[in-house]
């Protein structure tokens, strides 16, 4: 099942936006990667769902209430894991608020060490951003409000302490906060000011949504991630390479050789990479298309059918699969030239193939309306109106030469700003960029330009070894010089190792800007 996936290839992707046994383990791998103890294959289990987060009404906002805490989970058979969730066992819940909405989230720290938790691909004030410079101390709660002020996305949220991020992320915190448009299928409220959801998780509040949105029936969270286990059933945090921990066997929402019973003849798949580092190029096994309908920070303008979809670590693409009745298929990760050289696509997986969800369609299933002409899409930045160009070299875990400093501010934007934002990978080894409250489009990838008609909603962006990446950004409007917002590579031991930045967002015109933060940050 493996094809050849040449640098062509790639780019094709990046401008996409983009009866099985072995059940989540390496079915072909020529990687050399860490590999779990021995143990007798899994049995299928049925793909978890996390739940929508419970949320109630006060005086206008809708407040949700996390807690990160140790917990255990059998992911084998005969085996407890020691794993970290909010709320839950492993992972967390799904937070789903509609676009216009002030939102409140009580984020309660119940670990042995402090912790954070950023609200990723979100645009919201610095102080309530969730990075390093907001730690929530043990037993402590910290309680970030906000008004949701961006289109329908699939977002996730993780923590976000400087130096330990892979290990807090790593041990099974993140979940995600899917936004939707006022118009769309936001959840309703009841008379008494409690908001509630009908028995699927989702009301229509205005009108018919365009797209399959009953969650976890027709709608579902895909949320992928890899380990290794060790023999008693832990996860094996100690044997990390260059990239980090990749490890050889996928946790998708939680469960080992997951199977989806699907009841509808089409499904919705919210993509998530959560991996530390392993890069997934999601595809069907019957090689029919995907329907690409959304990448990381909003929808596209119409149905676009592609043959896979390349995620890096952090980045997200809702797709969608029409199935046959009784005809099960598979969504497999295939290998992928990540453009590495000197090996470097052999200890990060680039090589593997790998089972993600077996997709088990009933005999007779819901039919699908036709796909729809266009979709709720807004239009992206004019190149014409960026009004500053700035270059970040990618290179040995630093960025322009240099690792985190809590207390340096590296760069200064002006509120509402449209940028461009030149990404080079001097580099051998594989990195992505993610940019707090940004969102943009790739303008030109590995010297090519990406057409208007191609470009998507981004916030976390690839950028292979040896090539350069524009991307256009629009930035949010809030201010604050005193408190900063991260840019840095996703793959989480990069990050931790120094691989991040820090920026200030500041009124138009401003010229009294620290470049030193007062109190030099939080370690």
């Amino acid at each position: 099942m493996s094809r050849a996936f040449t640098r062509r290839g790639f780019l094709a992707s990046v401008l996409a936006g983009a009866g099985v046994a072995a059940g989540g383990m390496l079915l072909q791998s020529c990687a050399s990667v860490p590999v779990s103890a021995p143990r007798p294959p899994p049995v299928p289990r049925p793909l978890a769902i996390p739940p929508l987060a419970p949320s109630t009404r006060v005086g206008g906002v809708r407040v949700f209430e996390l807690a990160a805490a140790p917990g255990t989970s059998g992911f084998l058979a005969g085996a407890s894991t020691p794993t970290w969730g909010y709320g839950l066992p492993f992972g967390g819940p799904t937070l789903r608020a509609a676009r216009g909405e002030r939102v409140r989230v009580h984020v309660t720290n119940r670990l042995p060490e402090t912790t954070t938790t950023h609200w990723h691909g979100m645009t919201l004030p610095a102080a309530m951003d969730g990075g390093p410079h907001q730690p929530i101390e043990p037993g402590a709660t910290w309680s970030p409000e906000w008004t949701i002020e961006q289109p329908a996305a699939t977002l996730w949220y993780h923590p976000h302490p400087h130096g330990h991020t892979e290990r807090h992320v790593h041990r099974g915190l993140a979940g995600l906060f899917l936004i939707d448009d006022a118009t769309g299928n936001a959840a309703t409220d009841d008379p008494t000011g409690n908001a509630t959801d009908d028995p699927t998780g989702n009301a229509a509040a205005d009108g018919p949504d365009p797209l399959p949105h009953r969650y976890g029936v027709d709608d579902i969270p895909v949320v992928v991630t890899d380990r290794v286990f060790t023999a008693d059933g832990s996860f094996d945090e100690t044997r990390r390479n260059a990239h980090g921990l990749v490890g050889d066997t996928l946790l998708v929402n939680g469960t080992v050789a997951p199977y989806l019973a699907a009841t509808t003849s089409r499904i919705r798949l919210r993509l998530l990479n959560a991996s530390s580092a392993r890069c997934y190029r999601f595809a069907r096994s019957d090689e029919r298309p995907l329907v690409l309908v959304g990448t990381d920070s909003g929808l596209l303008p119409a149905p676009r059918p592609v043959p896979d979809v390349l995620l890096t670590p952090g980045e997200r693409a809702e797709v969608l699969l029409d199935l046959d009745p009784g005809r099960p298929v598979v969504l497999r990760s295939l290998p992928q030239d990540l453009g590495a050289v000197s090996g470097n696509e052999r200890t990060i997986g680039a090589l593997d193939t790998l089972d993600v969800l077996q997709i088990r369609p009933a005999a007779e299933l819901e039919p699908a309306p036709a796909l729809p002409g266009s979709l709720p899409h807004e239009p992206g930045p004019d190149p014409a109106a960026a009004t500053t160009v700035r270059r970040f070299e990618l290179r040995n875990n630093t960025i322009n030469g240099e690792k985190m400093d809590m207390a340096r501010v590296d760069e200064v934007v002006p509120a509402g700003a449209t940028e461009i934002w030149e990404l080079v990978n001097l580099h051998s080894r594989p990195h992505n960029l993610h940019v707090h409250d940004a969102r943009g489009q790739v303008l030109e990838a590995d010297g090519r330009a990406v057409g208007p008609e191609l470009r998507t909603w981004k916030d976390t962006v690839y950028v292979p070894p040896r090539t350069t990446t524009r991307v256009l950004l629009r930035f949010g409007r809030h201010t604050d010089p005193g408190t900063p917002y991260m840019y840095h590579c996703h793959l989480l031991y990069h990050e931790d190792q120094g691989m991040m930045g820090q920026f200030v967002v500041v009124p138009p015109g401003s010229t009294e800007v620290p470049r030193v933060l007062a109190g030099g940050g939080h370690g």
